[in-house]
Protein backbone atom coordinates (compact mmCIF):
# COMPACT_ATOMS: atom_id res chain seq x y z
CA UNK A 1 0.00 0.00 0.00
CA UNK A 2 1.04 3.14 -1.05
CA UNK A 3 0.96 6.59 1.85
CA UNK A 4 -0.43 9.79 0.22
CA UNK A 5 0.81 12.28 2.23
CA UNK A 6 1.71 15.72 0.63
CA UNK A 7 3.57 17.29 3.52
CA UNK A 8 4.55 16.78 7.25
CA UNK A 9 2.63 18.39 9.89
CA UNK A 10 -0.74 18.17 10.61
CA UNK A 11 -3.90 16.51 8.44
CA UNK A 12 -5.27 19.97 8.06
CA UNK A 13 -5.43 20.04 4.38
CA UNK A 14 -5.40 23.02 2.28
CA UNK A 15 -7.57 22.81 -1.42
CA UNK A 16 -4.75 22.91 -3.12
CA UNK A 17 -3.26 20.10 -1.06
CA UNK A 18 -6.11 18.25 -1.37
CA UNK A 19 -6.16 18.41 -5.54
CA UNK A 20 -2.70 17.25 -4.89
CA UNK A 21 -3.37 14.20 -2.86
CA UNK A 22 -6.35 13.29 -5.51
CA UNK A 23 -3.54 13.77 -8.06
CA UNK A 24 -1.42 11.65 -6.63
CA UNK A 25 -4.31 8.92 -5.89
CA UNK A 26 -4.62 8.57 -10.09
CA UNK A 27 -1.16 8.24 -10.23
CA UNK A 28 -0.19 5.27 -8.26
CA UNK A 29 -3.87 3.79 -9.63
CA UNK A 30 -2.78 3.68 -13.09
CA UNK A 31 0.81 2.61 -11.72
CA UNK A 32 -1.06 -0.43 -9.93
CA UNK A 33 -0.59 -0.18 -6.57
CA UNK A 34 -2.66 -2.70 -4.58
CA UNK A 35 -3.99 0.21 -1.89
CA UNK A 36 -4.09 3.26 -0.73
CA UNK A 37 -3.25 5.24 2.82
CA UNK A 38 -3.96 8.58 3.88
CA UNK A 39 -6.43 10.80 6.16
CA UNK A 40 -7.59 13.96 6.36
CA UNK A 41 -8.91 15.79 10.06
CA UNK A 42 -11.13 18.49 10.40
CA UNK A 43 -9.69 21.96 12.95
CA UNK A 44 -11.52 20.47 16.14
CA UNK A 45 -10.32 17.34 15.63
CA UNK A 46 -12.33 15.15 13.91
CA UNK A 47 -12.67 12.96 11.07
CA UNK A 48 -12.88 15.11 7.94
CA UNK A 49 -15.39 12.72 5.97
CA UNK A 50 -16.50 15.17 3.27
CA UNK A 51 -11.85 15.03 2.55
CA UNK A 52 -12.08 11.35 3.61
CA UNK A 53 -14.94 10.44 1.05
CA UNK A 54 -13.45 12.66 -1.67
CA UNK A 55 -10.29 10.92 -1.24
CA UNK A 56 -11.95 7.53 -0.64
CA UNK A 57 -13.79 7.99 -4.39
CA UNK A 58 -10.87 8.54 -6.00
CA UNK A 59 -9.51 5.79 -4.86
CA UNK A 60 -11.80 2.51 -5.98
CA UNK A 61 -11.80 0.16 -6.14
CA UNK A 62 -8.62 -0.19 -4.19
CA UNK A 63 -8.13 -1.46 -0.89
CA UNK A 64 -8.16 2.43 1.87
CA UNK A 65 -6.10 2.76 5.26
CA UNK A 66 -6.93 5.33 7.16
CA UNK A 67 -3.54 6.13 8.99
CA UNK A 68 -2.88 7.55 12.23
CA UNK A 69 -4.33 10.44 11.58
CA UNK A 70 -6.99 8.60 13.72
CA UNK A 71 -5.17 8.11 16.93
CA UNK A 72 -4.80 13.01 16.88
CA UNK A 73 -8.94 13.02 16.60
CA UNK A 74 -10.85 13.67 19.48
CA UNK A 75 -12.73 10.19 20.18
CA UNK A 76 -11.69 7.45 18.86
CA UNK A 77 -15.10 5.76 18.70
CA UNK A 78 -16.81 8.57 17.02
CA UNK A 79 -13.70 8.75 14.92
CA UNK A 80 -14.60 5.22 13.62
CA UNK A 81 -18.47 5.88 13.32
CA UNK A 82 -17.18 8.88 11.21
CA UNK A 83 -15.04 6.17 9.29
CA UNK A 84 -17.74 3.82 8.93
CA UNK A 85 -20.04 6.09 7.16
CA UNK A 86 -17.74 6.72 4.54
CA UNK A 87 -17.76 4.39 1.67
CA UNK A 88 -14.62 2.63 0.38
CA UNK A 89 -12.34 2.93 3.69
CA UNK A 90 -11.56 -1.05 4.57
CA UNK A 91 -8.70 -0.50 7.64
CA UNK A 92 -8.08 1.86 10.17
CA UNK A 93 -4.02 2.22 11.62
CA UNK A 94 -4.25 2.92 14.70
CA UNK A 95 -1.72 2.70 18.51
CA UNK A 96 -5.67 2.66 20.35
CA UNK A 97 -5.14 6.33 20.47
CA UNK A 98 -2.13 5.61 22.89
CA UNK A 99 1.81 6.00 22.57
CA UNK A 100 2.01 1.98 21.58
CA UNK A 101 -0.44 -0.10 20.54
CA UNK A 102 0.22 -2.95 23.70
CA UNK A 103 -0.52 -0.08 26.28
CA UNK A 104 -3.75 0.80 24.19
CA UNK A 105 -5.31 -2.47 24.51
CA UNK A 106 -8.78 -1.31 25.94
CA UNK A 107 -9.26 1.30 23.28
CA UNK A 108 -8.39 -1.55 20.61
CA UNK A 109 -10.98 -3.85 22.36
CA UNK A 110 -13.51 -1.42 21.85
CA UNK A 111 -12.45 -0.24 18.22
CA UNK A 112 -12.67 -4.24 17.44
CA UNK A 113 -15.73 -4.93 18.72
CA UNK A 114 -17.47 -1.52 17.15
CA UNK A 115 -15.71 -2.25 13.73
CA UNK A 116 -18.23 -4.84 13.71
CA UNK A 117 -21.32 -3.18 13.03
CA UNK A 118 -24.35 -4.47 11.67
CA UNK A 119 -25.31 -1.16 9.81
CA UNK A 120 -21.75 -0.67 7.82
CA UNK A 121 -19.59 -2.95 6.17
CA UNK A 122 -16.75 -4.62 8.56
CA UNK A 123 -13.59 -2.44 8.94
CA UNK A 124 -10.16 -4.12 9.73
CA UNK A 125 -8.67 -2.77 12.60
CA UNK A 126 -4.94 -2.54 12.20
CA UNK A 127 -3.01 -2.10 15.98
CA UNK A 128 0.75 -0.46 14.64
CA UNK A 129 2.80 1.23 16.69
CA UNK A 130 5.33 -0.57 19.68
CA UNK A 131 4.63 -3.68 18.22
CA UNK A 132 8.23 -6.21 18.21
CA UNK A 133 9.37 -9.64 19.28
CA UNK A 134 9.17 -8.59 22.70
CA UNK A 135 5.20 -6.96 22.80
CA UNK A 136 3.65 -9.23 19.50
CA UNK A 137 2.80 -11.88 21.33
CA UNK A 138 0.72 -10.70 24.77
CA UNK A 139 -1.13 -8.36 22.21
CA UNK A 140 -2.44 -11.35 19.34
CA UNK A 141 -3.61 -13.20 22.63
CA UNK A 142 -5.43 -10.13 24.22
CA UNK A 143 -7.26 -8.99 20.43
CA UNK A 144 -7.53 -12.28 18.55
CA UNK A 145 -10.56 -12.95 20.35
CA UNK A 146 -12.10 -9.64 19.78
CA UNK A 147 -11.83 -9.80 15.96
CA UNK A 148 -7.91 -9.34 15.41
CA UNK A 149 -6.86 -10.13 11.92
CA UNK A 150 -3.66 -8.07 11.09
CA UNK A 151 -1.04 -6.15 12.75
CA UNK A 152 1.43 -3.47 11.19
CA UNK A 153 5.20 -3.21 12.18
CA UNK A 154 8.27 -1.67 10.74
CA UNK A 155 10.20 -4.18 11.98
CA UNK A 156 13.45 -2.07 11.55
CA UNK A 157 16.06 0.20 12.96
CA UNK A 158 19.08 2.69 12.89
CA UNK A 159 22.14 1.05 11.02
CA UNK A 160 25.35 3.13 10.22
CA UNK A 161 25.85 4.72 7.17
CA UNK A 162 29.03 4.48 5.08
CA UNK A 163 29.77 8.13 4.94
CA UNK A 164 33.17 8.61 6.60
CA UNK A 165 33.03 12.65 5.76
CA UNK A 166 30.26 14.32 8.18
CA UNK A 167 29.96 17.67 8.10
CA UNK A 168 29.72 19.09 11.44
CA UNK A 169 26.74 21.09 12.85
CA UNK A 170 25.17 20.36 8.97
CA UNK A 171 21.76 17.93 8.67
CA UNK A 172 18.72 17.67 6.79
CA UNK A 173 16.41 18.36 9.98
CA UNK A 174 15.75 14.65 10.82
CA UNK A 175 18.18 14.87 13.56
CA UNK A 176 19.83 12.16 15.70
CA UNK A 177 20.86 8.90 14.14
CA UNK A 178 18.47 9.82 11.09
CA UNK A 179 21.06 12.61 10.20
CA UNK A 180 23.98 9.80 8.95
CA UNK A 181 21.98 6.32 9.43
CA UNK A 182 19.91 4.53 7.58
CA UNK A 183 16.59 2.82 8.30
CA UNK A 184 16.79 -1.26 7.69
CA UNK A 185 13.60 -3.49 7.92
CA UNK A 186 15.22 -6.67 10.24
CA UNK A 187 14.51 -9.57 8.38
CA UNK A 188 15.29 -11.69 11.40
CA UNK A 189 12.78 -9.36 13.47
CA UNK A 190 9.96 -10.22 11.05
CA UNK A 191 10.58 -13.59 11.11
CA UNK A 192 10.64 -13.76 14.92
CA UNK A 193 7.57 -11.83 14.75
CA UNK A 194 5.87 -13.91 12.47
CA UNK A 195 7.24 -17.25 14.66
CA UNK A 196 5.18 -15.90 17.73
CA UNK A 197 2.41 -15.00 15.94
CA UNK A 198 1.60 -18.66 14.41
CA UNK A 199 2.66 -19.83 17.82
CA UNK A 200 0.37 -17.52 19.60
CA UNK A 201 -2.55 -18.02 17.54
CA UNK A 202 -2.64 -21.77 17.31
Amino acid sequence: MVMIRPRTGDFLYTPDEIIVMLEDIRSFKEAGVDGLVFGALTKDGRVDIRTTSRLANEARPLQVCFHRAFDMTRNPLEALQDLQSIEGITRILTSGHGKTAPSSLPVLISLLRGSCSENHPPLTILPGSGINPNTVGSLVKALTPHGLREIHLSAGGWVPGEMEYKKDGMGMGIGGEGEWGIWRTSEEAVRWVRRIVDETIQ
